[in-house]
């Protein structure tokens, strides 16, 4: 809970991030670059207990899995009342994601709407090369 000029605002914790609810299908076929874009992602700043909102971008390549939308739409939707930075925001999306798929590659990358003057792009690529 974050509390700001005698204010408090309720969120939740990470713990209410909902990757039991991504599903995918079986994929063969060509290699491809998969694109999935929202501007409706959006949770919470655990100093403020302010709304973050972002754009999401999610890209992979597959290699016999893709997630299927309506259940990607669920788990974002999960991070709405979420308290959690915005790098850890990105690197969890990227974790869960790479876990259900287990694709050649992926990166997520969220676009932050400006605060306090900055514009914040945080992107994670998966598997990572040379760690």
């Amino acid at each position: 809970m974050a509390t700001a000029e005698g204010r408090t605002i309720p969120f939740v914790g990470p713990e209410a991030i909902d990757a039991a609810v991504l599903e995918t299908f079986e994929y063969s076929g060509p290699d491809q670059d998969i694109v999935t874009e929202t501007r409706e992602f959006s949770a919470v700043c655990p100093y403020s207990g302010l709304p973050d909102f972002a754009t999401l971008t999610i890209r992979y390549t597959p290699s016999d899995r893709c997630v299927e939308l309506k259940s990607l739409k669920y788990y974002v939707t999960s991070y709405r009342n979420v308290g959690i930075f915005q790098e850890h925001a990105t690197a969890r999306i990227a974790e869960d994601l790479f876990r259900v798929l287990e694709p050649q590659m992926l990166e997520v990358s969220t676009l932050y709407n400006v605060r306090g003057g900055f514009e914040t792009r945080c992107t994670v690529r998966l598997p990572a090369v040379g760690r």
